[in-house]
């Protein structure tokens, strides 16, 4: 079974900018509907930001919008984070993903995950 690896992770001030990278062990991410995800202490995995196995369309929850940049690097999906707040606060992890209703759903095995901390 895949292994997500997430990386980018850091201490950033409200208002500055992170890239995450995800990758896998074993295979290139190329072809899979691949997430973002965040928990935030205290608070339940959401869903961030998710990009489509074929045609690599993006999708962004709504707090994520204008701010938030998915996309593909070789085997990589990487999530670009402008404009970071203190709410972003939170562990960020990748999944593949499947497309059930409207809903993106996770359902690989979760990573380590990345820490995101945005603090003056």
């Amino acid at each position: 079974q895949a292994r997500f690896v997430e990386s980018g992770g850091g201490l950033v001030q409200p208002g500055g900018s992170l890239r995450l990278s995800c990758t896998a062990s074993g295979f290139g991410l190329g072809q899979y509907a691949i997430g973002w995800f965040r928990q935030a202490p205290g608070k339940e995995r959401e869903g961030v930001s998710y990009i489509s196995g074929y045609g690599s369309t993006p999708y962004y929850e709504d707090f994520a919008k204008g701010r938030f940049t998915i996309a593909r690097d070789g085997g990589k999906v990487n999530l670009q984070m402008n404009e970071l707040k203190p709410e972003d606060t939170a562990v960020y992890y990748c999944n593949t993903v499947v497309l059930e209703g409207n809903r993106w759903t996770p359902f690989g095995s979760w990573g380590q995950g990345t820490q995101v901390t945005v603090s003056s």
